[in-house]
This record gives structure tokens, sequence and C-alpha cells, in this order.
């Protein structure tokens, strides 16, 4: 098998890129490690900043967005005795679209069956080889058989547990990472959602999240140490402790009753540099994996797909290889950018087991500068909305 970029991960980031190439008559096939049951199965809220939309719009994926995305043009921010509204739209001119990473995901897969591209699920022991040379290619095991793809490119979108970014040479690889002190027990209510908008609170009992699945469920998040089990959670004992950390208004507006899709997801920090080398390029979670807080990863992702996708239509439209060249540095630039502001929201909403009284007093101070600076609103408003490309 032949084909210019071979995409390595069947998730929103490998799609999209294969989708956008598509539309430049670039030739792709995507190799994903599960079934497509097992993909669209990955239940994710997911916020899209406005770069992300317009990708999908361009990558002709656009109208199942406008016609079940929820567009917010604001989230709410409650913790240290505050309790404001940061207006997305009046400080940015840009709103955000909840839409869930799931329907992108199924949306991108529709798309790429209609036209009838390859998309290769079940594959094992993927393995990128030759990624210094001129002729890179891989080797997986399909359909009982080991395959050969050769390819002019890889791109990894293989998320962090993949197998390109263990390609990278071990005298330049080089790993950032910080791993927070809890995880996030995340839940979905059938009943319809308590908020009209995202609200992110923090409290004495640590952090917690109302947001929407879409717009009949809601799903909530609480703080937990990384030592509990979803099981130890029941149902009863999620809603009471969300009614402790919630304003009294959203407090005493929760519906109760079952509650499913219960998980804790650790957060953490990670940042891999570079993110190429030679013909293969890294997107997304394979190359950093940021804290849900600032609502950053699928996000993220889609930047680094976006400076690919315009580096590779330069390449064959025009022979220009100066965006493959920058691209690790011209996506870590703003991959830092995001890491900051997820770190900061961590920061800002939740409990540390080793908090100081005055760590305590600095976190009040800046959510009193945060309630009360139009400056500090806009500012995080910004990075909200997603950061230009």
């Amino acid at each position: 098998m032949r084909t210019q970029v071979a995409i390595v991960g069947g998730g929103p980031a490998g799609l999209l890129l294969a989708q956008l190439l598509q539309t430049q008559g670039i030739e792709t096939i995507v190799l994903e490690r599960y079934e497509r049951d097992d993909v669209l199965s990955r239940i994710r809220a997911a916020v899209l900043e406005r770069g992300l939309t317009d990708l999908l719009h361009e990558a002709g994926v656009g109208a199942p967005l406008e016609d079940g995305g929820l567009v917010h043009d604001g989230i709410r921010i409650a913790g240290g005795g505050h309790d404001f509204r940061i207006d997305l739209k009046a400080l940015t001119g840009s709103s955000v679209t909840i839409y869930g990473q799931e329907r992108v995901t199924q949306d991108l897969y529709a798309a790429r069956d209609a036209m009838g591209l390859s998309t290769l699920h079940g594959c094992a022991g993927m393995k990128p080889h030759d990624i210094d040379s001129d002729q890179p290619y891989l080797t997986f095991l399909h359909g009982g058989q080991m395959n050969r793809l050769d390819c002019d490119f890889i791109a990894g979108c293989d998320g962090f547990h993949g197998p390109c970014r263990k390609e990278l040479p071990d005298d330049t690889a080089q790993a950032f990472e910080q791993t927070f002190p809890f995880g996030w027990l995340g839940v979905t209510s059938d009943a319809p959602p308590v908020v009209e908008e995202f609200l992110y609170a923090g409290s004495e009992r640590g952090f917690a999240l109302c947001s929407l699945q879409d717009g009949e469920r809601g799903r909530y998040y609480l703080q937990v140490p990384l030592s509990d089990s979803p099981e130890e959670w029941e149902d009863e004992r999620i809603w009471e402790e969300l009614a402790r950390r919630l304003p009294a208004d959203v407090a005493n507006a929760l519906p109760g009753g079952a509650l499913s899709g219960r998980d804790i997801a650790p957060l953490r920090s990670f940042v891999s540099e570079p993110m190429h080398w030679g013909r293969m390029f890294l997107c997304g979670d394979a190359a950093h994996i940021v804290p849900p807080t600032g609502a950053k990863g699928l996000n993220t992702a889609a930047s680094d797909v976006q400076y690919l996708y315009h580096a590779l239509t330069r390449h064959y439209r025009d022979g220009d290889d100066a965006g493959l060249k920058a691209y690790s540095q011209t996506a870590l630039a703003r991959t830092w950018k995001t890491q900051r502001f997820s770190w900061w929201m961590t920061n800002l909403l939740h409990r540390f087991p080793a908090q100081t009284a005055f760590d305590l007093k600095m976190q009040r101070a800046d959510l009193a500068y945060l309630a009360g600076s139009e400056a500090a609103q806009t500012t995080l408003a910004e990075n909200y909305v997603g950061l230009s490309y």
C-alpha cells in the first residue's frame, strides 16, 4: 500500500487532518488500533473554540455542528466568596460551542465514508520506520497479516500511549510533566442541565463543575482524591457533595436521581519536545496533554492539525517546506500558552493537599481580582474562546 500522508489514529485529530487534506486533493490512509464502535464510545464533553469550529466548516463537516451545537456566550465562576459571570462575547467578540467530542468524531467518519476514503480499524503493532529518510513507512498487523504502508509523511495522531512518539530519538526528545494530586469524578444525569452555561466552582471542599452533555442532559464533575474509586461514589453521595460545593441557587436546583458515565480521570500536564522528527509529525495527545479545567485538550489538538494541514498543503502545492520545518516550533509556542492557561485555571479553583494558609489567601486574592477586573476577565475570555492560530 502507498499514500501521501499516513495518519496513525482515527480519533478527532487524525480524522480532521485527513478531511482537511482531502479538500486539497492530498491522499491519506487512516490507521486506527480500535474498532470504530470503540472509538465512538469515548463520551467526552467538548467546548469547541472558534478556531476549531472554523476548521470543521473548512473540512465540510460544519452543518451538524450548526444544527446540534450549543453556542455559549459566557461562563460562570464561583469561589472565595465571589460569584460572577465572564461575558465571553462582550469581551472578545467570540463565543464557544458545546458539542460532544464523540459527535465530532462521528461527523468526520460519516464524511470520510461518503467519500469512500480508506480507514483501517483494528490495526495492531503499528510501527513507523525510517522517519528521518525521504521514504518513511509503517508496518502493522491487519486482517490476520502483516502489512506495509509506504508514504511521504507520517502524522502521529495516536494519543499519549501510541507508537509514534516512541520513535523520536532518545537523545533528542524531552518531556515536561506535572501530575496533579487529584482527579475529576465525572457523571451524567438524564435530567435537564441545571445551568445554561458552564459553572466552575471552587470551595473549601474542592472543585466542582456543572456542564452540559447536550441540551437534554447535565454533566457534573467533582474533584476527588486519586485513591478513590468510582464505585465508592454512589449517586446520592455525589448529589450531596455537589450541593455542598455549588452556589445555593444551583445546589437547590440539582435534580437528584440516577447517574451514569461514572469515571475518575487524573489531571496532568505533559508536553513532548520536539513535535516532529524527519518526516513524522505529532498532533494532539501524542505530543501534549492538559488538565481539563481550561477545556483545551481537543482544541490544542485542532491547532496542531491546522498548522500541519497548511504546511503539508504548501509542500504539495508550492514545493515550499518552510511550514514543515517550523511546525514543531510553531505548534509548541501555542501549546505552552494553552498549558499555562489550563495550569492557572486548575490552581485557581482546586484545593491542594499541601496548601498553606498563605496559599489559600493568594488563591482568594486571585479570585477577588478576577471578579473585579475587566482586564483580568478579558485575559481569561481570550484564552477560553481560543488564542489565534
